[in-house]
């Protein structure tokens, strides 16, 4: 039978993996696993199995469909994995023997380790780290639960485990820092795809009004970007690009697949006055889009340039590693070659909606003589003398979405005002677009980043003038201190923008969630950038400052530390050991080392009998040194007198006496 301290490890153990996978797999398949550890359980309280073989059966076989049905397949990473769960779980109901719990242990920690295919995060690893703990706690009680003695209760016996387990893996985490840092770090032989049906949240393909302000009430992180943060541009030239968006049916953009086409540019044939190389790391590696800095390339093969300025990967990769990417500063934008099907997608709409403001379009027209910039300057003073306002809540608008927001509510998100720009520019021929993506971002808590948060997602206009496309952003009309203080400042200095009476309570809300996920996002950075991402390359820098320059070089370094760490183990045990002796043991040891096996102290030989038995050949005038030796061992062993100094210093020229007698002794033998 198993013990109750065991089946708790057990417990611990199940747990740990369902909470460490229940976010990837089906949500049926959580739910029985929920059924089983409970079942487990009530059998460890009420000492009886209260299940079958029969329920055992059921209850994989519901976890399997599940699987099945939510993935179409048992292979792969997801339902790969959510198998392997299924089987320890099922396992778990039939652990009978002390050989089960074994075999289950070792299962689990098989199990627990592949939820690093799902994801590689801190919280992830904290979670592992733990179900691990919990493994090896388990299989060290099921060693000592025959012959441990403990009066202080089963808590206490915890603790105790704890300890003897934490004591084991503190000795090999040296090691395991040792082997991290030095072992060559090979590249990966595969990547983990994204499943096509990944959800995933951010920037879509798409944008119909009130989707980037509902996103803009998120805190949680979208990029970040790593380089040299004090060469960026300004913050009100901060727009990170995703892709255009060029056609419009009356109530959602979408992007026409002529902006899919891979174009290549030479960055030198640009002839840019200023560069700038940094690192794009996604927070979701599942999003399709990289949002860089506009006039920017890649740097990798990996990555396509697209017609309209996106970056786009050849191939999705569930490895989360930071992107090279750089930014062209100010270099004049390339010449588009078919203007004519550019001028064809960017000036299509439809004509019956939205009338009123296709009048208001002609109107501002003719006012402007029929001139782009006179009239684009006209447009935005139009929008600065109508009062419009800036807000998350902008409400429902109709059939007529243009017309409605400009003649009626005026009171919209950034989306509303690059729409409804984009339009007026398209009434009157002017060719225009979408581009959605986000703006600002803050300095990361260490300085040494930039944060971008889905809060500062955003959209505007670009409009095709003088054979080039030109970013025009009416929201820096409307609400400029969104453009020059981001975000995250426009709504401390404006908190109204939340559209309610409550909107006081709602940033506090907003604003203590946000502290929150700064702090998160910092640590899950670091994790990832100094061990996940620790990489050949990494390694090659930590090498280059301890002043290694070859693989051969480290791994010598790697073998000379290891067995340096060997080495301070093995003193380090003598000198505890050594610690632990009293300063009469110490002597007695130091008597002991320089005789022959024979004359050893046998196991159950006390100091009395061991000194009588070498005294056997001694002759009786020399045997006095060997009793007095005696006499004072047992005064403090067993009498409780402490020694002085000099009684110790006496009883070592004792012992010294009875090895010189004993070397005489042997002389006369032989």
């Amino acid at each position: 039978m198993i013990e109750n301290t065991i089946r708790r490890s057990i417990l611990l153990t199940l747990a740990l993996v369902l909470i460490a996978q229940m976010l990837y797999i089906p949500v049926a398949t959580s739910l029985v696993f929920l059924v089983i550890w409970l079942i487990l359980l009530l059998n460890t309280r009420a000492s009886k199995k209260p299940f079958s073989k029969i329920l055992t059966y059921v209850l994989t076989l519901t976890a399997l469909f599940s699987i099945y049905l939510s993935h179409k397949t048992f292979i792969g990473v997801d339902a790969g994995v959510a198998v392997l769960s299924t089987f320890l779980f099922a396992k778990s109901l039939e652990t009978k023997t002390r050989r089960d719990v074994i075999i289950l242990f070792n299962f689990a920690m098989f199990v627990i380790a592949s939820s690093f295919l799902f994801s590689q995060s801190f919280a992830m690893a904290l979670v592992i780290l733990l179900a691990l703990l919990s493994c090896f706690i388990g299989l060290y009680r099921l060693q000592t639960v025959g012959f441990s003695q403990n009066s202080g209760g089963e808590i206490q016996a915890i603790k105790q485990d704890i300890g003897h387990v934490g004591k084991f893996i503190a000795l090999a985490v040296p090691f395991f820092i040792l082997l991290f840092l030095f072992f060559p770090r090979l590249p990966p032989l595969w990547h983990i795809p994204i499943p096509e049906n990944k959800a995933t949240t951010g920037i879509s393909d798409s944008m119909s009004p009130g989707d980037i302000a509902e996103l803009s009430q998120s805190s949680s992180l979208a990029f970040r970007i790593i380089g040299d943060i004090q060469a960026l541009p300004p913050r009100t030239e901060l727009y990170w690009r995703a892709m255009a968006l060029d056609e419009y049916d009356g109530s959602k953009w979408t992007s026409h697949f002529f902006n899919q086409n891979v174009i290549q540019l030479n960055p030198a044939e640009l002839k840019p006055k200023r560069t700038l190389k940094y690192q794009y790391l996604a927070a979701d590696p599942s999003v399709m889009w990289i949002m860089s800095l506009e006039q920017s390339v890649p740097n990798e093969a990996r990555f396509a340039l697209g017609q309209d300025g996106r970056i786009t990967p050849y191939r999705l990769s569930a490895r989360t590693e930071p992107i090279q990417l750089k930014w062209l500063g100010s270099a004049e934008p390339p010449q588009i070659k078919n203007v004519t099907l550019l001028e064809k997608l960017n000036t299509r709409y439809v004509e019956h909606l939205d009338v009123q403001s296709q009048q208001l379009a002609q109107t501002l027209w003719q006012r402007s003589h029929q001139n782009p910039e006179r009239y684009i300057a006209e447009v935005l003073q139009w929008y600065k003398q109508n009062r419009f306002a800036y807000t998350l809540s902008p409400g429902v608008l109709g059939q007529n979405r243009i017309d409605d927001f400009l003649f009626g509510s005026r009171q919209g998100f950034c989306e509303h005002f690059a729409s409804s720009f984009a339009m007026l520019m398209r009434y009157v021929g002017v060719p225009s677009r979408i581009v959605v993506g986000y703006q600002g971002g803050q300095l990361a808590p260490d300085g040494k980043s930039w944060e971008v948060r889905q809060l500062d997602a955003h959209a505007w206009t670009e409009v095709y003038v003088n054979q080039h496309w030109r970013r025009i952003d009416p929201t820096a009309m409307i609400a400029p201190q969104r453009i020059d203080g981001g975000m995250q400042d426009y709504m401390e200095q404006d908190r109204t923008i939340f559209g309610s009476q409550q909107s006081t309570w709602a940033y506090q809300q907003f604003s203590m969630l946000k502290k929150v996920r700064v702090w998160s996002d910092y640590a899950s950075y670091q994790w990832q950038s100094k061990v996940v991402g620790y990489n050949a390359e990494s390694q090659q820098q930590w090498f280059k400052k301890l002043g290694v320059n070859s693989a051969y070089a480290g791994g010598l370094l790697l073998v000379l530390s290891i067995g340096g760490i060997v080495a301070f183990y093995f003193i380090w045990i003598l000198w505890k050991k050594r610690k632990s002796l009293s300063p009469l043991e110490r002597e007695i040891a130091k008597f002991a080392k320089n005789l022959p096996l024979s004359q050893q102290k046998g196991a159950s030989e006390s100091f009395r009998h061991w000194l009588q038995r070498l005294a056997e050949n001694i002759p009786e005038l020399e045997r006095g040194s060997f009793e007095q030796a005696i006499r004072l061992f047992e005064q403090e062993i067993y009498v409780g007198t402490a020694l002085s100094s000099q009684d110790i210093q006496c009883f070592k020229l004792l012992l010294k006496t009875c090895t010189q007698s004993l070397k005489k002794s042997e002389k006369g033998l032989s």
